[in-house]
């Protein structure tokens, strides 16, 4: 799918997608870890292990150029439906680091954007998760209107991809073993303090399982979170590696992980499965598979795009 360069004076409506930032250098781990830490005293030994983290899947964070190739398909299928006199550019900003949140929305001012709809390229909705973005969002104190979606964790175009890649995934097993293949699906953990509240978090992530579930009936599968930060407060569990553990334990040589929460590869996919869960299972003799991550996949960027412009629809920006 794709559509014409759309020329900066015929643009009519614009999107803002937010995903969480990268350090593009291991130079700048620490200054990215400050920002994430909101410039709380951070110890050298912490900065070191995260920069080791980095160094182990080369380098950098490529959540960036991830990001620009989905806005990149987001706007080309925008513009692919759009209507007539409806012409529509796609913006990336991080929360945590370049291009941040606050810079991007002063560079869409200096284009005379009046208004936006914002989209934070994460499925499920927790006031410290997506909540957060928009909190950035006020704080760069902008004349920008931003028209906020919560959520999308049941978008079709978005269920279609994981269906997809789990689907792909589950035939790297010889065929005579993948009916037994146990399934962990994860997602980000947060502080458990955020039940207290009774944020939708957890909900929003059982209801994807739920919609994925029903769609390939007979799946052994578990739940799990993954990626909990070092502090000394409780986060949501159980941890994926206490699952893998117990998949051993339960006799199982295989496991395939789905990570629900995330749509591409950062430090969470790259570092905390494909190099500390793998090493775990090949520890226990287990052989551990993730599907391919969504990526720009198009299945998921039309369904962003329809995301994206029903919600300017339900504002009374355009007409359906």
């Amino acid at each position: 799918m794709s559509s014409p360069s759309v020329a900066p004076d015929a643009v009519t409506h614009h999107l803002m997608i937010m995903a969480y930032g990268g350090p593009d250098t291991l130079d700048e781990v620490g200054p990215y870890l400050m920002d994430v830490r909101n410039h709380r005293p951070t110890s050298d030994e912490l900065i070191e292990e995260i920069t080791e983290r980095y160094r182990q899947i080369g380098g950098r964070s490529p959540i960036l150029e991830l990001t620009r190739a989905e806005a990149a398909g987001i706007e080309g299928a925008l513009n692919y439906y759009a209507g007539d006199g409806e012409r529509w550019k796609v913006w990336v900003a991080m929360r945590h680091w370049r291009p941040f949140i606050k810079d991007v929305m002063t560079e869409m001012e200096a284009a005379g954007v009046v208004r936006t709809v914002g989209l934070v390229m994460a499925p499920h909705y927790s006031a410290m998760s997506i909540g957060a973005y928009f909190k950035r969002v006020e704080a760069a104190e902008s004349s920008i209107e931003v028209l906020p979606v919560d959520r999308w964790n049941l978008n079709p175009g978005y269920l279609d991809a994981l269906h997809a890649r789990l689907a792909d995934a589950i035939e790297k097993f010889p065929a005579d073993e993948r009916a037994d293949v146990p399934i962990i699906f994860t997602a980000h953990s947060l502080p458990e303090r955020i039940l207290e509240s009774n944020d939708p978090y957890p909900e929003d992530l059982r209801a994807t399982v739920d919609a994925l579930v029903e769609r390939m009936p007979g799946l052994d599968w578990r739940w799990a979170y993954q990626s909990a930060a070092m502090t000394p407060d409780p986060w949501l569990g159980p941890d994926a590696g206490e699952v893998i553990q117990q998949l051993h334990d339960e006799g199982k040589q295989n496991v395939l992980i789905c990570p629900i929460g995330f749509v591409c590869e950062h430090v969470e996919i790259l570092f905390d499965i494909d190099v500390e869960f793998r090493q775990q299972a090949e520890k226990l003799n287990m052989r551990l598979e993730r599907i391919e991550m969504l990526n720009d996949h198009p299945s998921m960027l039309a369904g962003l795009a329809q995301v994206a412009r029903g919600r300017a629809v339900d504002a009374g920006w355009i007409q359906r």
